[in-house]
């Protein structure tokens, strides 16, 4: 619920973005729930074209609690130092999101905590990382109980017009333009000792976690084939053997794996096609030629009849009414009032 309190600062109803969006809303009060990066990624972008406020990711740091990512929370609550919750925060973060990378670095300056966040088949936004780096430094904040101020933060994005939000976020240099997304902190903020250490419990929480991220690795087979699905779809309709053979399955393991998460591979495939149908079509510089063949459709006819089995019209009516759509919402006086 971090990202809902993190844009409803800005006076965004969040439930009616995930319902324009088509996600599920009632999804987030399920722990297991996860959505895929590039549904985050039109939620940022809905988010800043209605708020006005492309720093809206750094609302994040605001609202972030060790409760918010559960057991992986109380984990790094736990660890003697930041640097060693830092790598349990690395070992578990699939468990917080999939389409992100963590890493530790021992730099000159100090320890980095480097960032990579991964589209499905979209470039993710800047403020899906600038959100991540909010938290991480809000974390360390909360843990050792006081305000660190981090050697240097570097941002893959571009300066912003108004940089004033990012050096309220972070008391450190900037650094924009980077080659990477990082926080890097001084060794001695990352060895001392943290008032909320126990190893007892530390012990305890790995076991937890440890068991959760094998029955989740375990268990999201939909999530990993749809991945397979978006990569190999531009290069034509692709084959369960080969993406049973990408996930290292057998066939018949893989559609038994999916039927027992309430699909099939055809209504799969069916599926992740009409949702990139979707996001594409939001896209104005993308042509329906350059879509059906990311699609994997070898005949444009066959995409547009597909598409007029999914939402009952034609593609071209279809991203006509959606631009429409979007600049009438961007216009409405409700969206941009913030609350009390």
């Amino acid at each position: 619920m971090g990202i809902v309190k993190a844009l409803e600062m800005d006076g965004l109803d969040c439930r009616a973005l995930f319902k324009q969006l088509g996600l599920d809303f009632d999804a987030l009060e399920d722990p297991d729930a996860r959505f895929p990066q590039d549904s985050m990624t039109r939620l940022w972008q809905l988010a800043v074209t209605l708020s006005g406020n492309p720093a809206i990711g750094l609302n994040m740091g605001k609202v972030v609690r060790p409760a918010s990512f559960h057991v992986v929370g109380y984990a790094l609550m736990s660890s003697r130092t930041l640097i060693e919750g830092f790598q349990r925060l690395v070992r578990y973060q699939r468990i917080i999101a999939e389409s992100a990378d963590l890493s530790i670095r021992q730099l000159k300056e100090g320890y980095g905590l480097i960032l990579t966040v991964h589209g499905d088949h979209l470039p993710p936004t800047r403020q899906s990382a600038e959100a991540s780096l909010a938290c991480a430094l809000a974390m360390c904040n909360w843990l050792t109980g006081r305000s660190l101020h981090p050697v240097k933060v570097l941002f893959q994005g571009a300066e912003p017009d108004d940089p004033e939000p990012y050096r309220q976020a972070f008391p450190a240099p900037l650094v924009f333009g980077a080659p990477y997304d990082a926080l890097i902190f001084h060794r001695a903020d990352m060895e001392a000792s943290l008032p909320t250490a126990n190893v007892a419990m530390a012990e305890l929480h790995d076991r937890f976690a440890g068991e959760y991220l094998a029955r989740f690795s375990e268990s999201r087979v939909t999530h990993r084939t749809r991945q397979v699905l978006c990569r190999l779809l531009p290069q034509g309709e692709p084959k369960r053997e080969v993406v049973a053979q990408k996930l290292h399955l057998s066939q018949r393991t893989l559609q038994r794996r999916l039927l027992e998460e309430g699909t099939c591979f055809q209504n799969l495939l069916d599926d992740t096609r009409r949702e990139l149908a979707e996001q594409y079509l939001a896209q104005p510089t993308m042509t329906l030629l350059e879509i059906a063949y990311l699609l994997g459709f070898a005949d444009p006819s066959n995409f547009f009849r597909a598409f007029r089995r999914w939402f009952d019209t034609t593609p071209g009516e279809y991203r006509a009414r959606l631009l429409s759509q979007t600049v009438s919402d961007a216009r409405t006086p409700e969206c941009t009032t913030r609350t009390p």
